[in-house]
């Protein structure tokens, strides 16, 4: 999966088939007569590459915070010149991004949210609870603070907190208590002392079921690192003011906490806010957004092909009226 061919993206022809009605040259036009679509999390570009082979007069703007990522996948979209254009950012800018480019209006955008497969494979990033490697896990290795800084500086309280909230773990107090005591021996410094510790931590029924007892906390670990849920609050709001009348956002979360944010604004953005006992709707009362779909899985020859998209759920939403 390290290298560009060998990467699967997830539920491919399903967010082709979903956006790629919105870049059709009937669709209402943008400024200079393109249909722009974002792919807020680039990736390896494979989404991209799809999307844009889909639809000759698709100009596509890739966000990335990882740098490498960001430079391969340039590289595997250069065939299409112009029509793409990369930006290094973390994809709550998308508002400060197409102003920049001069873009008011974009007709799709894409977030793939989570780690992304070049950020799994490559052992020395960290993110990969299986094999031992340093604990750094930022997404962008140029800013920010690492995993192994959170293990060896955050009080118990705060990380029991984190993993609590972040990664759903029942036995968030404890495994932080065990994290302060041994940080004391030595500091946390690459995963495998940690898997270990999580390992001893958690009682021994506990680790019989649900994978690999260490997934839940570097979860919380990674979304910590990364403050990927505060990035989301800010990016997916920025993403729909920016949606032409006609255009659609595709959203592929990876366990419960995203996809519920998700959920939450597209059912909220999918609803009138006219006051009950209303006779007649306003029509700035009107929904902005229609739901294309809720929380769709994917397939089992999906799965079969791609065992990452195992927890994948997928929701889209379709602007249906302006907002000024």
């Amino acid at each position: 999966m390290t290298e560009q061919g060998a990467h699967v993206p997830v539920l491919l022809d399903r967010v082709v088939e979903l956006l790629a009605p919105a870049l059709e040259p009937a669709s209402a036009p943008s400024e200079a007569g393109r249909r722009v679509v974002v792919d807020a999390t680039l990736g390896l570009g494979g989404h991209a590459e799809a999307l844009l082979r889909r639809s000759s007069t698709a100009h596509l703007v890739g966000l990335d915070r990882d740098r490498e990522a960001l430079a391969r996948a340039t590289e595997r979209l250069a065939p299409f010149g112009d029509r793409f254009t990369g930006v290094h950012a973390v994809y709550d800018r998308i508002a400060d991004v197409l102003a920049g480019l001069g873009i008011r209006r974009v007709h799709g955008v894409l977030f793939d949210l989570g780690v992304s497969s070049l950020q799994l494979d490559e052992a020395g990033r960290g993110f990969a609870y299986a094999r031992d490697a340093p604990l750094d896990m930022r997404m962008d290795q140029s800013t920010g603070i690492t995993a192994a800084e959170v293990l060896n500086t955050y009080a118990a309280a705060d990380l029991a907190r984190i993993l609590r909230r972040y990664g759903e773990e029942r036995f968030a107090s404890r495994i932080a208590a065990a994290v302060v005591r041994e940080r004391k021996r030595a500091p946390f410094d690459t995963s495998a002392r940690l898997v270990e510790l999580i390992r001893d931590t958690i009682p021994a029924p506990a680790r019989r079921t649900g994978g690999n007892p260490a997934k839940r906390t570097f979860q919380a670990l990674r979304i910590e690192v990364n403050g990927e849920l505060e990035v989301l609050e800010r990016a997916l709001p920025a993403a729909i003011d920016a949606l032409a009348l006609g255009g659609r956002i595709v959203v592929l979360s990876y366990h419960s906490l995203e996809d519920r944010i998700v959920k939450q604004l597209f059912a909220a953005r999918s609803t009138s806010t006219a006051p009950p006992g209303l006779p007649v709707e306003l029509p700035e009362h009107r929904p902005e957004l229609r739901l294309l779909t809720r929380s769709e899985p994917p397939t089992s020859d999906e799965i079969a092909a791609n065992p990452r998209a195992q927890s994948a759920r997928l929701r889209a939403v379709e602007r249906i009226r302006e907002v000024a």
